[in-house]
């Protein structure tokens, strides 16, 4: 009975209630596997990931072959930073046969992460048939890293929105229109904080033509006290932080707030609550930047993309509706700091000489392919280093040991540490030439080193998440960084990296290209995204469906009254 109520609380999101009813259940019977497993899920849905840990330790103590223990153990371990004890207990849950839904995925997040790639090899021969045969709730954030098609992806999120929201609920939102003289804008994320959206984002923020828009702030993540946190909070005319409150509350405020467009800039990654959208609180709803890819869901109207990363051929792989704008869809902070000081290549941890290649994307992007290529140029480019973002010490471990089985010494890949922001883009100074990957691309980290100065050499993909870094260099002016596939890239590689006047040369053109091109123009960026929102709201207003439209190029001649909500 205990137990039933506290799944009914967690079921609402109600987990404090939730986890005092499992200790009274266990209080009366302290050894139930299946109360110490629930209470364990309760409290990773609250982040308190040690006291979830130990219930799930005592779980599969009492309940040896107990799958699902296993699985949420994982989820427990991988909240925990401890990637590679994550991958076990997955597998653990894995080949104990249970049917679990989520199990694969989380596999095969980990081994991903970890740069564990035999088991990823095992993934990527699996993964299509799991998607398409729904033998597994496969995360969409999780496929992208492993190549899918667009049409994949679309399956894939599609699955995953039916399982997440097999009825949804109600619609709060109606057909009436909003009478306030200003659009409505509500911006809803988890990453309000010291993380890449916020960098990226904040300064879109604080542009916003107040004249045209209220711009509102729906934060459901952390408030770590950073500066980027203060000044993100500022930059809102209004700024919720519903972190304590569950879906249907946080929906209903938007609701009450009589947002007219609401803006999901998380989509599925880390810490995304798409079932606030669920509720449709707004009239229309958008998918934009956090997520590169469709999210497969009745609810989200639009997403706002450019023709690169989507081009029009591929529109029927998106459930919304395609919104492209002019230049790249990517906006930028004009305004972001990069520390004066540069450090020595001895405090960075590099040689004094030779040549640096670095990649500082996320450690699941980096696949054996082409990891395959980056140790083919060590090998022809004498003295020369690959500089990395450490992000644990397995997956350190992992690539020296990858880099040793090809020949390569495992010392000359250098592990950087994550550091502040502003002294992170100073360090870029230090390389010679970004290395993107593939099919992720660099997004973030791209047009960070782009913002520093750094040429980054990339390879378009097949689908949006790898055409992001083609998109920025477009938008910079340098296409002839933007390679076809990998044999193309791994030479034009090589001949920058033994050709010092040629990279000069793009050195000085980036150099120039950096403040006069679209990328890191703010206001244009601002001014198109703009403009795409007073058109869906015009659509809206005119009672017509969502439908895809193209959002002409600026030139200088300000819209009059598209703004208006009424």
């Amino acid at each position: 009975m205990l137990n039933n109520r506290g799944n009914a609380l967690q079921g609402l999101q109600r987990y404090a209630e939730a986890i005092a009813a499992y200790d009274r259940a266990l209080a009366l019977a302290p050894n139930n596997a299946l109360v110490l497993n629930n209470r364990g899920a309760a409290l990773n849905e609250i982040k308190l990931h040690e006291e979830a840990l130990a219930s799930f330790e005592r779980a599969v103590a009492v309940a040896p072959d107990y799958a699902e223990a296993y699985y949420n153990r994982g989820n427990a371990l991988k909240g925990l930073k401890r990637i590679a004890e994550a991958l076990e207990s997955y597998e653990r849950a894995l080949d104990i046969g249970t049917p679990l839904p989520h199990a694969f995925s989380g596999f095969a997040e980990c081994a991903a992460k970890i740069c564990d790639w035999g088991r990823a090899a095992e993934v990527e021969a699996e993964i299509e048939a799991h998607v398409l045969a729904g033998k597994s709730i496969v995360s969409p954030f999780t496929l992208i890293g492993y190549g899918a098609t667009p049409a994949l992806q679309l399956k894939c999120a599609r699955a995953y929105a039916a399982h997440l929201f097999p009825t949804l609920p109600s619609p709060m939102s109606s057909p009436v229109r909003h009478t306030h003289e200003r659009l409505r804008i509500a911006y809803l994320s988890a990453n309000f904080n010291r993380h890449a959206m916020a960098y990226l984002m904040v300064n879109l923020f604080e542009r916003h033509d107040r004249a045209r828009f209220e711009i509102v702030g729906v934060s459901f993540g952390a408030d770590d006290g950073s500066e980027i946190r203060a000044r993100v909070a500022a930059a809102f005319d209004q700024f919720y932080d519903v972190r304590r409150f569950g879906d249907g509350e946080v929906a209903k405020l938007v609701h009450e707030l009589k947002v007219d467009i609401a803006i999901d800039i998380m989509g599925y990654t880390h810490d995304a609550r798409p079932g606030i959208l669920s509720h449709r609180p707004a009239p229309i709803q958008v998918n934009y930047l956090g997520y590169p890819g469709t999210m497969g869901a009745d609810f989200i109207d639009y997403i706002i993309v450019d023709a690169v990363v989507v081009p029009p051929a591929e529109d029927a792989f998106y459930s919304e509706k395609i919104v492209r704008l002019p230049d790249c869809y990517q906006v930028n902070d004009r305004q972001r700091r990069i520390a004066e000081r540069t450090p020595s290549r001895l405090e960075a941890g590099l040689p004094e000489r030779g040549f640096v290649f670095c990649s500082f994307n996320n450690s699941y992007k980096i696949t054996a392919a082409m990891f395959d290529v980056w140790m083919e140029l060590l090998a022809k480019i004498e003295g020369s280093v690959l500089w990395l973002i450490g992000d644990n010490e397995q997956t350190e471990r992992n690539l020296r040991q990858e880099a040793a089985l090809r020949g390569i010494d495992p010392g000359r890949l250098v592990f950087a540490p994550r550091i502040d922001q502003a002294e992170h883009l100073a360090r870029h100074r230090l390389a010679d030439l970004f290395l993107d990957t593939l099919p992720y691309n660099a997004h973030t980290s791209c047009s960070d080193a782009l913002w520093a100065g750094l040429p980054v050499l990339t390879c378009r993909g097949d689908a949006f998440a790898g055409r992001v870094a083609a998109s920025l260099l477009q938008a910079v002016g340098l296409p002839e960084l933007v390679t076809a596939n990998l044999a193309d890239y791994a030479a034009l590689a090589r001949w920058l990296a033994e050709d010092a006047n040629l990279l000069g040369e793009i050195r000085k053109r980036l150099a120039e290209n950096r403040l006069s091109r679209p990328v890191f123009d703010t206001d244009l960026t601002r001014r198109h995204i703009e403009a795409a929102y007073s058109t869906m709201w015009r659509l809206h207003r005119d009672g017509k469906a969502p439908q895809s439209f193209q959002v002409e190029p600026w030139h200088g001649i300000e819209s009059k009254g598209e703004g208006a909500a009424a």
